[in-house]
């Protein structure tokens, strides 16, 4: 004989899976949160320009943990004693140019962060490419990285001025900072 329900039970039936599903959506979307406050604490502005590229914050996390992955997989290392001091050598060079020479300087600051980076063990992709792998060990320094770049690389009629350039020296100089010291260990944990 084939049992029924009444209807008291159909609705406790009900009720229960509905705070099952609330509360399994209730979960993920707050795991969802943490993953996002997670990314965004990590990459600062460099989460918010993925996000814009991106069109989502799904799809620019998604992106941002492939770098994350894609970073893990290269050699990057501490610059030894010797190699440092050679590199404030040549900042310090670079640094004093800028009074005579100012664009130079800064097309020189530009290489010397790139000169640091490829030293360190990253691969020399274009710009973007470049940018993106650095963002995941240095986040904070990107936005400085990228405007530096900017003005640097401006071509002919659209020439920086000197106040403009002394910022990108500036900025230049903030990356370089950070580049030239060692990583400490839990710089390099990933934000997932």
């Amino acid at each position: 004989m084939p049992h029924t329900f009444t209807s008291t039970q159909v609705a406790v039936a009900v009720v229960v899976i509905f705070l099952v599903v609330a509360i399994a959506l209730g979960i993920y979307l707050k795991l969802g949160r943490k993953r996002t406050l997670a990314f965004r604490n990590r990459f600062g502005s460099e989460y918010d320009r993925a996000v814009e590229e991106q069109g989502s914050p799904k799809k620019a996390e998604a992106k941002l943990a492939d770098r994350e992955t894609r970073v893990e997989a290269l050699k990057i290392r501490d610059l030894g004693a010797t190699e440092r001091e050679r590199f404030v050598a040549e900042w310090e060079s670079v640094q004093s140019r800028f009074v005579d020479r100012p664009k130079a300087a800064v097309t020189e600051a530009g290489d010397l962060i790139s000169a640091i980076l490829e030293a360190r063990g990253y691969p020399s992709a274009g710009f973007e490419q470049r940018a993106a792998d650095v963002s995941v060990s240095y986040p904070r320094v990107m936005e400085d990285y990228r405007k530096a770049r900017a003005i640097a690389v401006r071509p002919g009629r659209a020439d920086a001025s000197t106040e403009e350039l002394r910022t990108a020296m500036l900025q230049y100089r903030s990356i370089f900072d950070e580049i030239i010291q060692a990583q400490k260990p839990h710089e390099n944990k990933s934000a997932a």
